[in-house]
């Protein structure tokens, strides 16, 4: 139950937030000496902070959904374009996800010491999209071009380390959006891609016959829906008046520090 608390915790705080939630996960185990909590767990933590995300950008969601209809009728309208540029940027990395575990190949990335390289290089390269990137635009501003390049970009998210967040949201800094767009833009594009991790790992679950949902798994994602809405909540807020610098900071300490303990100790 222990684990169960601590995980559920970490992927609500770190999820939306641009310091790689798979590498929080990962490193808390293996530093615990957990063993793997099971799939029913991880779906549990992803449909709790996929709902945070859900209530806290309802307006958005809701745009994006009635945008498909406009799509299917033919529109051209902003909620449209909006839902035409989440499916345009999410196609690239579910594509290579999909093909990293046809292949078998994605446990071959999850190790401490490229965990720690990709946690300070990627935050380098934050800092330094946040700070040579303009504050010029929003999201009503996006064009197909820009929504592309963000969803190749997100491809690297899937080295852990990197952050889904963290690295959509140094594409959009470099093409030039404010830093609340960038979040909020990371953040919508977070749905359709826990959608489809989530939907790959209950496949999963209902081959293995284990469909119990359970009271851990309940816990869990209340805890993670929690934690996740306080977190996006708090880095909007942060947002609007500060830059990604702690983030940053953030990242190169905690990578700094495993490349200690790996190299040196």
């Amino acid at each position: 139950m222990i684990q169960i608390l601590v995980l559920a915790a970490v992927q609500g705080v770190t999820e939306f937030l641009p310091i790689s939630s798979q590498a929080h996960l990962l490193l808390v185990d293996d530093f615990a000496g957990w063993p793997d909590a099971g799939l029913r767990i991880r779906v549990a933590v992803h449909v709790g902070s996929l709902g945070a995300v859900l209530v806290y950008f309802r307006s958005d969601v809701w745009a994006a959904t009635t945008g498909l209809l406009h799509v299917l009728m033919g529109r051209n309208t902003e909620r449209a374009r909006l839902a035409i540029h989440l499916l345009v940027a999410s196609v690239p990395v579910i594509a290579a996800g999909a093909a990293l575990v046809l292949v078998g190949i994605e446990d071959a990335l999850t190790s401490p010491k490229l965990i720690a390289w990709t946690m300070v290089g990627f935050g380098i390269v934050l800092w330094f999209a946040d700070r040579v990137g303009m504050t010029v635009r929003r999201i009503e501003h996006m064009r197909g071009g820009a929504a592309i390049a963000i969803g190749l970009a997100q491809i690297l998210a899937l080295v852990p380390g990197t952050s889904r967040a963290g690295i959509t949201m140094t594409a959009a800094r470099l093409l030039g959006y404010e830093r609340t767009e960038a979040s909020r833009f990371a953040m919508l594009l977070g749905i359709p891609v826990i959608l489809a991790a989530g939907g790959w790992d209950a496949v999963s679950i209902w081959r293995d016959g284990d469909l119990q949902l359970g009271l851990d798994a309940a816990l869990a994602a209340a805890i993670a829906f929690a934690t996740a809405w306080v977190s996006v909540a708090a880095l909007m807020a942060w947002l609007r008046r500060a830059t990604f610098t702690p983030f940053v900071l953030y990242r190169v300490v905690v990578g700094g520090g495993l490349l200690y303990a790996i190299y040196f100790t």
